[in-house]
Formats: structure tokens, C-alpha cells, sequence
């Protein structure tokens, strides 16, 4: 199944450089091994924002959950998905 996931970032400011790195180096390789396994297809930055539109291809909603809810940004994250389906008309 194929979603289409918004993820907003929103950071404390008072979270200290050190501690934000660190979740942040955290979030790169958790989210470059999902993409490595097929999981995450696509992932794009928004220009000019701290956010990002992915495309995840997982088995169930479920999974899809288990995924976003361990990525290490996930407590200062609003997330938006859309679960997507075949257009008729494409050729893909």
C-alpha cells in the first residue's frame, strides 16, 4: 500500500544543539535504513520549511503507524497521510 505523508517539524527552541543533533543524526539513519529496504521510495523536502513529503510503501496502516511513531522526530512532529490508490489513467 502506498501513502503520501506530510511531516512537519517543530523543534523547541530551547532544546539544546547537543540533544537536537542528536535526535537529528538519529532520524537520518533510521530513516535512510527504511528507505534502503523499499519502505521509503521517496522522500522530498518542502523548500523553504522544515518538512518533508514521503512516499512509503508498507503492507498496512498498522505498519505505516509503527514506522512514523519510532522515527526519532516523531514527538516534535505533525504528520499528515493519504493513502493512495491507482489512477485509471496512468500508464505506470
Amino acid at each position: 500500500m502506498l501513502y503520501l505523508v506530510r511531516m512537519d517539524v517543530k523543534m523547541p527552541h530551547d532544546l539544546p544543539a547537543a540533544q537536537a543533533d542528536e535526535i537529528k543524526a538519529r532520524e537520518k539513519a533510521y530513516s535512510q535504513a527504511l528507505q534502503r529496504d523499499g519502505r521509503w521510495p521517496h522522500l522530498w523536502r518542502v523548500v523553504g520549511e522544515y518538512a518533508n513529503y514521503s512516499v512509503f510503501d508498507v503492507a498496512s496502516n498498522d505498519e505505516l503507524h509503527q514506522l512514523l511513531s519510532q522515527l526519532p522526530l516523531f514527538p516534535y512532529m505533525q504528520i499528515q497521510v493519504t493513502p493512495l490508490a491507482q489512477h485509471p489513467s496512468s500508464i505506470v
